[in-house]
């Protein structure tokens, strides 16, 4: 039976979705990811704080290696990847046990294990605004659906997008990336050349942009408007 539970950790706040068996698992992987990060940090404080590539070290956790990477290929700070790179872990935890359909949702960045099409839901935070569902699935591994905005949430985004969406082969560089996206959206540059240039990098299967009252979609990924969220979710 699939069932879904909430998990708070500091400010974590991730819920999964999987086979009931599996989710015994789920609070484990996200303490283990919180510790790396929060270890990371505590020797470097500047991995916590900058908004700058920062490249992988030899002996880094999986979790801080897939932030670190992600960050280098978006041109962003680490941190723009934690809450996928945490969903990631999660998921990858159930995936190694033999789960095949689990989805973590963390704050809007949603990592995907799935052997069967799901829809993944993206709000504008206006009612005034389109809405959308990403068609997702079935996943040869696990994949990300990451959001970024400057209207929804309490992530930084240092654009003025609606929100941004990234879906990518690997979660963390999905969140990197919708970061990325959400700062140049709203910033003065062009919405579908923003949105080209994410796709471009190796991993990013497609993309939306929501800002300043127009859409751009690019890349391999399949969209149909919705009525407007209130909130980024999955469903």
């Amino acid at each position: 039976m699939v069932e879904t539970v909430r998990i708070v950790m500091g400010e974590t706040c991730v819920d999964v979705t999987a086979d009931a068996r599996f989710l015994r698992l789920a609070e484990p992987a996200a303490a283990e990811a919180r510790r790396a990060v929060e270890s990371r940090i505590a020797e470097d404080p500047f991995f916590g704080t900058t908004y700058s590539p920062y490249p992988a070290s030899p002996g880094d956790h999986p979790v801080v290696r897939s932030m670190c990477e992600a960050s280098v290929a978006a041109s962003v700070g680490p941190m723009a990847a934690v809450a996928g790179a945490i969903a990631s872990h999660v998921v990858e935890a159930m995936r190694e046990a033999g789960c095949a359909y689990a989805i973590a949702d963390n704050g809007g960045d949603v990592a995907v294990l799935s052997d069967r099409e799901i829809s993944v839901g993206i709000g504008t935070g206006d009612p005034g605004m389109p809405a959308f569902a990403i068609s997702v699935g079935p996943t040869d591994g696990i994949v990300g659906v990451c959001s970024s905005s400057a209207r929804v949430g309490h992530s930084v985004s240092l654009g003025g997008s609606d929100v941004c969406t990234v879906v990518a082969e690997d979660v963390a560089l999905a969140d990197a990336c919708a970061t990325a996206l959400g700062n140049m959206a709203g910033s003065g540059a062009d919405l579908g050349e923003s949105a080209e240039r994410i796709r471009s990098i190796p991993g990013v299967v497609g993309c939306l942009a929501v800002a300043g009252g127009k859409v751009s979609v690019c890349g391999d990924i399949r969209i149909r408007p919705l009525r407007a969220l209130s909130a980024l979710s999955a469903f």
